[in-house]
């Protein structure tokens, strides 16, 4: 039973991580049809920022506030320099254009940063918490809350205020949202500096479990990107729910199969989802007409 708990809130732990991931991905694909591959660096920003701010005399508060901060510029920047030039390319090129920001960001975080490991002291210590007999450490209560706040709080957004309408319309109808006076072009600035924000939270509140270097988003982006399949891309409560799942089959199979093929569940989700369930969970199957 101990060993089960164990490996249940290190999935759901590492899960809410993918989830905060794919919820990045969801949102600016819902704007802009974009799949940004470019979010695992959001991730690795807000790790990265936090920790340097603080090894410079930043309160820790006060770092991860300028972690945001740098992400959403970074967000804001990526949306306005690459993708608003190249609105009318296809989507594969956006894709690939998502790519090379992805590879320049990394790049630069190297030279501005290092190649080391870094860690964030936890939130509320490292002492253990005994949870039926597994042993927890504090940061993952903190991550696993923190995932909810943002969750509620995206919800709220989107159905309670007239800016998250806005979002919604633009990702039912984009010709339709600008024909009744919507301005498409802020919405999708705003998915893509919103998804930043959302990225570099989960960088902080992870950090001071599995560290940060440089080169973590790729992986981090790959397995968002997996969740967001699963769920199905495009469907919030699906982006959650695939990482909680992704989460729980990378806990489980590493525990009770091998450690060997931690990062390869991740690459077996989207191959099962493309072949047997394209749609995703929750994901609607589309109909054209011609």
């Amino acid at each position: 039973m101990p060993e089960f708990v164990q490996f249940l809130i290190s999935g759901l732990t590492v899960g809410a991580v993918y989830a905060l991931v794919a919820l990045g991905f969801t949102l600016v694909y819902n704007a802009s049809d974009v799949v940004n591959f470019a979010q695992g660096e959001f991730v690795m920003l807000g790790g990265m920022v936090t920790v340097f701010a603080t090894a410079a005399g930043v309160p820790l508060p006060l770092a991860a506030l300028l972690a945001v901060v740098v992400s959403i510029v970074v967000g804001l920047l990526l949306y306005w320099l690459a993708i608003e030039p190249a609105r009318d390319a296809s989507p594969v090129t956006l894709i690939i254009i998502t790519i090379g920001a992805s590879i320049l960001l990394r790049g630069a975080a190297q030279i501005l940063f290092d190649k080391q490991f870094h860690k964030l002291p936890s939130i509320s210590g490292d002492t253990p918490v005994n949870v039926l007999g597994a042993t927890v450490q504090p940061q993952s209560f903190w991550v696993l809350g923190g995932t909810a706040v943002i969750v509620i709080l995206l919800y709220v957004f989107l159905e309670r205020t007239v800016l998250g309408k806005a979002v919604l319309a633009t990702a039912a109808n984009r010709l339709a949202a600008r024909l009744v006076g919507i301005n498409t072009a802020t919405v999708m600035a705003l998915a893509f500096g919103g998804s930043a924000a959302i990225g570099a939270v989960a960088g902080i509140l992870i950090t001071p479990i599995t560290l940060t270097s440089y080169d973590v988003g790729t992986m981090l982006a790959l397995k968002g990107f997996a969740a967001a399949m699963l769920g199905g891309m495009g469907n919030p409560l699906g982006a959650v729910a695939g990482g909680l799942l992704l989460g729980l089959l990378e806990a489980f199979g590493v525990g009770y199969i091998s450690s060997t093929y931690k990062d390869a569940f991740a690459f077996i989700v989207i191959l099962l989802v493309l072949f047997a369930m394209p749609q995703g969970l929750f994901g609607r199957r589309t109909v054209e007409r011609v």
